[in-house]
């Protein structure tokens, strides 16, 4: 099926909507927050930031480093730590900010709005992608077979266990307080990518409306 074409008036108020803010994007390993994340990125003009990269990037203790390689979140203080000062990087005064998993651990949502708005990002909407268990497990087996991730220290299967229940016993209450703050748009992620993309931007345009 043929994609139709993204209405321009409808992503230029989505822009003047978000101004400055930020958009961040939750869901489990393999829900496409980056794959997302980087094509709204590009529609917005709004570098991504994703948090698992930063840390994989970060010179961390060893063993903060063992924390996070093993697939379990590393503590809210070294986090917040560690990223909260790129979301001043002066290369991003002015413009949107898309998020992939900032604040993963219940308590975290509350250091990281405080940060972005201070940063001049104030987090406008929060995306949850969701995505069954078992098509976590499929997207893992293909990701492997074509190596599209590279060598990432928590890819295996085992680590992938331990990053579904880090995400069910510590995200998910994240993602529940952004819905008691009204905030957040879910998303069916087991569909065909402008699919999801679409539902995306419906959500944005409507919030962009209501404003």
């Amino acid at each position: 099926m043929e994609q139709e074409p993204i209405p321009s008036e409808h992503l230029d108020k989505i822009k003047r909507w978000l101004g400055s803010g930020a958009i961040n994007i939750f869901g489990l390993p393999f829900a496409g927050k980056d794959t997302h994340g980087t094509e709204l990125g590009s529609l917005l003009d709004a570098p991504l930031l994703g948090s698992g990269d930063i840390l994989r990037r970060s010179n961390l203790p060893p063993d903060i480093k063992a924390i996070n390689d093993s697939g379990v979140l590393p503590p809210s203080d070294i986090f917040l730590k560690v990223f909260t000062p790129h979301l001043s990087r002066p290369e991003f005064l002015g413009k949107p900010l898309i998020l992939s998993s900032v604040g993963r651990w219940i308590g975290e949502e509350k250091g990281i709005m405080d940060a972005s708005k201070k940063a001049g990002h104030p987090i406008k909407a929060v995306v949850y992608l969701r995505l069954a268990e078992e098509l976590v497990y499929k997207r893992w087996e293909l990701s492997q077979k074509s190596g599209d991730r590279g060598q990432r220290a928590d890819d295996d299967r085992h680590k992938l266990e331990i990053r579904i229940n880090e995400f069910n016993t510590k995200t998910l209450p994240v993602i529940e307080e952004y819905r008691k703050m009204d905030m957040l748009i879910e998303v069916n992620s087991d569909a065909e990518k402008h699919e999801v993309m679409q539902s995306i931007l419906a959500r944005l345009f409507m919030d962009a409306s209501q404003d």
